[in-house]
């Protein structure tokens, strides 16, 4: 039994390390967001605000892909690993709601990966700000839900 603790500290352990990585890129990813949004007026020419559109749509799109690739997988396994039906269950309303987030990231990142026309950048940063939030939101209910809620049968 005890070895059975241990190895449940080892695995779902990791998983704090997994979601710490993460949520570090969110961090940077917000702060991205915030410098580009201060700016109040952006010209098409403006090199230094391209660089910084170029690096918010990299960090948005590691971020995402981070998160569907890596981090809800995790959460998922360990909520089955503990039985945990009603988690697993609020999970999959919360995964929907990120989802429906995701198609806004992406359109942001076709958008403005490649081009130099920022005319419209102000509008789209609110609607990604908007969609930002509730994804954020979610996410930690998801990781409150999946994760959090089991460590104290971690230690």
């Amino acid at each position: 039994m005890l070895e059975n603790c241990k190895n449940a500290q080892e695995r779902w352990g990791g998983v704090s390390q997994i979601i710490d990585r993460w949520l570090h890129s969110r961090q940077a990813l917000l702060v991205s967001f915030c410098q580009l949004s201060e700016k109040k007026v952006i010209a098409d020419s403006d090199k230094e605000a391209e660089t910084s559109v170029r690096l918010l749509c990299q960090q948005l799109v590691d971020y995402v892909s981070a998160g569907h690739f890596e981090v809800y997988d995790q959460l998922i396994q360990e909520g089955q690993a503990f039985g945990d039906t009603e988690g697993l269950q609020q999970a999959k309303s919360l995964y929907r709601e990120i989802d429906g987030t995701t198609d806004v990231a992406v359109d942001f990142n076709d958008k403005y990966l490649e081009t130099d026309d920022l005319g419209s950048l102000q509008k789209d940063l609110s609607e990604l700000g908007v969609a930002l939030e509730t994804r954020f939101a979610a996410e930690d209910r998801m990781i409150d839900t999946l994760h959090t809620a089991h460590k104290n049968q971690l230690a």
